[in-house]
């Protein structure tokens, strides 16, 4: 009898051994390079952070992560593309304000759900926008700002970086907690915005970090604060808009990395510990301070519900603000 169960326990182990080999075979994950969709232009803010991640991803799972840049329609061309992509973790998006929070606000049409196609793996970083002015524009503080508009309602106005983006709806979320008339104007991209701010032509934006630096500096525009809930380590002397007295305006830019849904919880909590330690590296947090980025690394339950809460949020500016695009 002990002899049987012996080697009853020795059969037993062995194909248990065979088992797991077989299921580790199996689930051998990246056995292929893995394609990381990014829904915007190459050499953008999004863009270089995407491709920080990737490059060091790549080396900690010894397989190549390919930016796949597949700007238009406000991102929603290549989040589309992710959305219809194999559940398998071969392809990735990088998710962003706009493309997962705004645009199904704008949008009457999308053939994409933010919630139901994708699986959230972790937020990347945020970073904030910052609020500048024209030199000529008689402001040092937000408070100072708000007395000036109210004073003159209607006269002054600010610069988008196009309707419905970031920039715009971050201005619009400022109007109504700060109870005061700017007029819209907008741009095809933040660029041609900031160029018509620091001529003076557009008085105030809201314009991302790493652009508005190197002119304040010189002096061609003023900042007056931040949106993020905290500081921002690459203009730590600004105040954020709560601390400059408008709690309720604060906004934050932010990135991310969702799969198509129904992929492997498996190889999401791979692919979340993976990045996690990559946004953990040195170099990869330089880039990102470089960016104005500070690194985040949530994992997939807070990132999904983070997710939905910034569908809420923006969901109610967009409503507020009238914004639609079809």
């Amino acid at each position: 009898m002990t002899k049987l169960l012996r080697n009853l326990t020795l059969l037993f182990g062995a194909g248990l051994a065979g088992a797991l080999g077989a299921q580790s075979t199996a689930t051998g994950f990246p056995a292929r390079p893995i394609r990381f969709i990014v829904p915007n232009a190459a050499g953008g803010s999004t863009d270089l952070v995407a491709r920080s991640v990737a490059l060091k991803l790549s080396e900690s799972l010894g397989q190549q992560v390919i930016v796949d840049n597949r700007p238009g329609s406000g991102g929603i061309i290549g989040t589309e593309l992710a959305a219809k992509a194999a559940p398998d973790g071969y392809t990735l998006l990088m998710g962003t304000i706009g493309n997962i929070a705004i645009s199904p606000h704008l949008y009457r049409k999308l053939s994409y759900d933010p919630v139901r196609d994708f699986a959230p793996i972790t937020q990347l970083a945020s970073a904030a926008y910052m609020l500048v002015t024209h030199p000529s524009l008689p402001v040092k503080s937000v408070k100072e700002l708000v007395v000036l508009a109210k004073a003159k309602p209607g006269q002054l106005s600010y610069a988008s970086a196009g309707s419905g983006t970031g920039s715009h709806l971050s201005a619009e979320l400022f109007k109504s907690v700060s109870a005061v008339e700017l007029i819209h104007i907008p741009y095809k991209g933040g660029t041609p915005a900031l160029i018509d701010v620091m001529a003076g032509h557009v008085q105030v934006m809201f314009n991302g970090i790493p652009s508005s630096m190197p002119h304040l500096r010189t002096g061609r525009i003023n900042g007056l604060a931040v949106t993020t809930p905290r500081r921002s380590p690459a203009a730590p002397q600004l105040p954020t808009i709560a601390e400059a007295g408008f709690p309720g305006a604060e906004s934050t830019s932010w990135t991310g990395v969702l799969a198509p849904a129904g992929t492997p919880a498996a190889i999401i909590s791979q692919l979340h510990g993976e990045i996690a330690r990559v946004l953990q590296n040195p170099e990869v947090k330089t880039r990102l301070s470089a960016n104005g980025a500070v690194p985040v690394g949530s994992n997939p339950p807070e990132f999904t519900a983070y997710i939905r809460s910034e569908l809420a949020k923006w969901g109610k500016v967009v409503k507020a603000s009238g914004a639609t695009v079809n």
